[in-house]
């Protein structure tokens, strides 16, 4: 037996005990279903500004957790020791009770903290533990933030967007051929989750600018006005992050002028621009 996974925009046939690309998704019994549920790699206290996000909750601290796996192939990863990891060796399962009690405990400590948030890895790889944990948050009286490449049918979105406050989603660049020959990636399926997730949440976009793949001018404005046409107004916040040799790509870092020249580019449209990594 097989099943179709239909996550992302890969919809790998999956065979029989097999996972499918992004090493979290398992076909059992004729039927696709998360591998890493509650199988946490990464554990740890944020501030929401590390996520990156700017314009929620300044100030305030999350509980930031990941599993493994991911459905893009990025040269540049800077979690590939997880986003590729292929099992779950090494992993503590959590969960979506203990998460809650966790991150109670860690608001006791620190009265900053607000609630939870899913990154690392791609947190829509196991997103059936992101609605079950977030419902819980949710009832707790606390927030969840959600740190994804966006690569998600509506589908999945839609399961998880009545517990998402807060969204940073990456808008890898521009252009499509960037999404597919660089990425291996649908910069469409992006498009799509960022404007359905726009409009009922809180979302900020980062780009990491990485030379000569996404730094042009052009792409920066064309990005810009795309995103500006989201809320009609220009206020969704935008990051750009500055590229690190990292993973298998070890072309130099972006120059820090490049960075701040193309945040000046995109504040031609939006009002809220920061930067990153600089």
């Amino acid at each position: 037996m097989s099943a179709v996974c239909d996550v992302c925009f890969r919809h790998c046939q999956i065979g029989e005990g097999e996972t499918g690309f992004c090493s979290a998704r398992r076909c059992v019994n004729g039927e696709v279903v998360c591998g890493s549920y509650g199988k946490l790699t990464s554990l740890a206290l944020d501030p929401v500004e590390k996520k990156p996000l700017r314009r929620f909750y300044p100030g305030s601290l999350v509980v930031s957790v990941g599993s493994y796996g991911c459905s893009l192939d990025c040269p540049f990863c800077q979690n590939s020791s997880i986003s590729r990891k292929t099992d779950d060796a090494g992993t503590r399962f959590v969960s979506p009770e203990e998460l809650v009690r966790i991150t109670k405990e860690a608001g006791s400590r620190y009265p900053d903290v607000i609630g939870v948030a899913y990154t690392y890895n791609e947190p829509l790889t196991f997103w059936e533990y992101v609605r079950d944990a977030g419902r819980l948050v949710h009832e707790a009286g606390m927030k969840n933030v959600l740190v994804t490449s966006g690569n998600g049918s509506l589908r999945v979105l839609e399961e998880i967007l009545p517990y998402m406050d807060a969204m940073n989603i990456d808008l890898k660049g521009f252009r499509e051929s960037y999404y597919r020959n660089f990425l291996h990636g649908d910069l469409t399926m992006v498009k799509e989750f960022i404007w359905e997730a726009a409009s009922r949440s809180h979302v900020e976009l980062t780009t990491l600018v990485v030379p000569g793949m996404n730094d042009s001018e052009e792409e920066i404005r064309d990005a810009s006005a795309w995103i500006a046409s989201l809320d009609g107004k220009g206020e969704i916040p935008y990051h750009l992050s500055r590229y690190f040799p990292r993973y298998h790509l070890d072309i130099p870092a972006t120059p820090v002028e490049r960075v701040y020249h193309l945040a000046d580019i995109a504040r031609e449209r939006l009002r809220y621009v920061y930067t990153g990594n600089c």
